[in-house]
């Protein structure tokens, strides 16, 4: 037995040592900085020494049953105001790296980069993402609902932060400066969930530290690691930011023969942090003049079509609001705050708001809150009465990623008799609902179910919307079924509704091979089901649709799909939308189409998206090709064509058509700080051609400089219809 004991010592320290090893390689750790950071990128510091880095990155993509082909370490620090990061991305080889832009908020799939994922309430569930490229050129995001598809994540997001990259023969790196009040954490937290991940264009490689399942999203918060503070982390500064304004604006409408002055106007931002998790942004006469406009489409369906939103205002913690429902029944939709379509021009325009308040972010770990107000004004000569917007969610955690939520949305009118109170009393438009959100640990299960019924002054039938949709996927299989149920006067006038009266049931089942092949990643079938059907007419719409998606190596993707469609008018409608004959209410159609849709490598200097589709289209046939070309001039040019035409053939008396869409793009950046985007739409449909040209200069962090030209057109005769010239000052101050 004594001579046993060492041994046993020996293997118990061995054991022991084992052990430790594991635990240390499962987290990350976050030092506590006693030194002062000199952000260049060189890593000099004593922090950044050899100890304490987190490494062993495994391959995502094009497998991920292996370590990564080239290796990455990061390392983390911080104080009582910033928190510092470090990251080495090593090559196997000199090479040159992929820059699709010096734009801030790149794609990430187009280009080199380190991503860092922080999970600061340690929900799986929302996250804080900041990225670099070897350039220097910084991302920044939101991720919502567990990151389980592309979706999830919001560039549109913008703060301060700061970053240096350093490019050598055998690696690149960046040193990254994140202020604590940028972001929002329970105070006296020691740990957050944490991930990073790396794209390498040269070897065509994704990898993550804590490794994720090839067949979940990249950016999927279910698989996030640990990340441990020495000390327990604290937010101490103020976090108080303004953002004040001022703009002018001149234009001319031509069809009405009127023009609007040099006009000067001033507002802003306010930014307050309530405590370390909770953020009040206020608005005072908002301008969003400088928001990208919207890319057109040709619109063959019978709904309206849904544009996302782009104003900055409306974006932190958005999922909290943006969450209920689903794409066929939004119970809120912030666009329809402050937006109009301009009739003549088909064009998204901007209405004037007066104010807006919008409280949101956590409780405590599980618990979520936010509540807005916003103030539209009255423009008489418009016709417009003024609209106030208010909206209260609430969403609490249950299980491990799942919460359930409960969202109020009221929109009430000014009154327009002085012997009135505030609000018309018949004129209103009441909405209440609970969602439930499944998102299951292993992230292989996600659902939805939820209720909501509309509330208004006249007497109303079936004014509901509920919701069952169960999702589940592993490596191979993936099966969905959704049934929902929309009454005939469910009437969201703050949300998203293309339609009401139906009831819809959309199962879809499909396979995933994965071969072992140099060219092949990954290839499969999918078959998909969508009928909708109400109780007067019985089944109105019918798909069945057969798939085949064949993914590559390169990125690049094809699918072949055959649909089989049967549609039931319950309205006279136009088949091509150009004011010709319409078919007749009470008439339906069956009808087979075949399309193809091809998606080349997108790290390339030229590349295409391009989807074919041709077969019967209601009474005749019809052909579509819609295509996206660009050419990537290094990462100071991106020339882009959108290319969309429609061949209608129908019989008398409906009117054959040759719809065309052109939208000719050209996005220049000078420098990281000096961008010119010109984007062009010719558009049959609506007879417009529209044009915006853009000039940025961002001379100070999150801080522009905006210089905006639009101009409508006639498209045959070049007749002006409108133009406008608008500029725009903004600047970041943090008190």
């Amino acid at each position: 037995m004594t001579k046993l004991l060492p041994l046993l010592v020996i293997f118990t320290l061995v054991q022991y040592n084992l052990c430790a090893q594991k635990f240390e390689q499962s987290n990350a750790f976050a030092f506590k900085l006693t030194e002062p950071i000199v952000l260049d990128g060189i890593l000099a510091e004593e922090i950044w020494g050899d100890h304490g880095w987190s490494t062993d990155f495994m391959q995502y993509f094009p497998s991920d049953t292996s370590l990564a082909l080239v290796r990455t370490r990061v390392k983390i620090a911080f104080d009582e105001n910033n928190l510092y990061l470090a990251a080495i991305m090593e090559n196997n080889e000199p090479r040159e790296y992929v820059s699709t832009s010096l734009r801030r908020d790149y794609r990430g799939q187009q280009n080199d980069g380190i991503t860092f994922v922080f999970d600061t309430f340690n929900d799986k569930t929302n996250a804080f993402q900041f990225g670099v490229n070897p350039y220097g050129v910084q991302r920044e995001g939101l991720l919502s609902n567990g990151g389980s598809k592309s979706e999830d994540l919001s560039l549109a997001w913008d703060n301060k932060w700061y970053t240096e990259a350093k490019i050598f023969e055998d690696r690149w790196q960046v040193e990254v400066i994140i202020p604590l009040s940028t972001l929002r954490f329970k105070d006296g937290a020691q740990n957050w969930n944490v991930n990073f991940y790396r794209i390498d264009s040269h070897v065509g490689e994704r990898s993550t530290w804590s490794p994720i399942p090839r067949n979940f999203s990249i950016i999927s918060t279910a698989f996030n690691r640990k990340l441990i503070f020495e000390e327990p982390l604290r937010k101490t500064s103020a976090n108080i930011s303004l953002i004040p304004y001022v703009a002018g604006k001149t234009s001319k409408n031509y069809l009405e023969n009127t023009s609007e002055k040099f006009k000067p106007a001033v507002g802003g931002d306010a930014k307050i942090g309530l405590g370390p998790a909770m953020n009040l942004d206020l608005t005072f006469n908002p301008d969003f003049s400088q928001v990208e406009v919207d890319q057109q489409v040709t619109n063959l369906d019978r709904f309206e079509i849904f544009f996302p939103e782009r104003r900055q205002f409306f974006l932190e913690n958005a999922d909290l609001f943006d969450s209920f429902g689903q794409m066929r029944s939004r119970p809120f939709f912030s666009r329809r705050i402050g937006v109009d379509i301009d009739s003549s021009t088909g064009q998204n325009v901007q209405s004037k708001i007066i104010y807006g308040a919008r409280l949101s972010g956590k409780i405590n770990e599980n618990w979520r809150i936010g509540a807005m107000n916003m103030q539209t004004a009255t423009e008489e000569e418009a016709g417009i009465t003024g609209k106030n917007f208010s909206v209260l969610a609430i969403q609490k955690k249950v299980f491990a990623r799942s919460n359930v939520g409960l969202i109020y949305v009221d929109k009430e009118s000014l009154a327009q008799d002085e012997y009135q109170s505030l609000f018309d009393p018949t004129d209103y438009n009441r909405l209440l609902g609970l969602d439930y959100n499944l998102n299951s640990a292993n992230g292989k299960w996600t659902g939805k179910a939820f209720y909501h019924r509309t509330f208004e002054s006249r007497d109303t039938e079936k004014p509901y919307s509920l919701n069952a949709y169960m999702l589940f996927s592993d490596i191979h299989w993936a099966w969905s079924a959704s049934f929902q149920d929309i009454g005939k006067d469910f009437n969201p006038e703050v949300g998203y509704l293309p339609r009401s009266n139906f009831k819809r049931f959309n199962p879809d089942v499909s396979y995933l091979f994965y071969p072992q092949s140099r060219l092949i990643n990954r290839h499969g079938p999918k078959v998909e089901f969508e009928g909708y059907w109400n109780e007067t007419i019985g089944t109105t719409d019918r798909d069945i649709n057969l798939s085949y998606k064949v993914q590559f190596n390169s990125f690049s993707e094809v699918t072949l799909t055959q649909k089989n469609r049967y549609v039931y008018l319950f309205q006279d409608f136009d088949p091509t939308r150009t004011g010709g004959e319409k078919l007749l209410a009470g008439t339906d159609y069956t009808t087979k189409t075949l399309q193809l849709e091809y998606k080349s490598n997108p790290r390339n200097i030229f590349n295409v998206t391009l989807t074919a589709e041709g077969g019967q289209y209601y009474t005749g046939n019809y052909q579509k090709l819609e295509s996206e070309m660009a050419v990537r001039i290094g990462y100071k040019a991106n020339i882009s064509m959108n290319f969309n035409y429609a061949r209608i053939r129908l019989p008398a008396p409906q009117n054959d058509a040759d719809l065309v869409l052109v939208g000719p793009r050209i996005d220049l950046t000078f420098t990281k700080s000096l961008f010119w985007t010109t984007f062009i739409q010719y558009n049959n449909q609506i007879d417009n051609l529209n044009i915006n040209t853009r000039l940025q200069w961002r001379f100070a962090p999150v801080s522009d400089f905006f210089l905006v030209y639009t101009d409508n057109y006639f498209p045959e005769s070049l007749l002006p219809k409108q133009r406008s010239l608008v500029f725009k000052l903004n600047y970041w101050l943090n008190l």
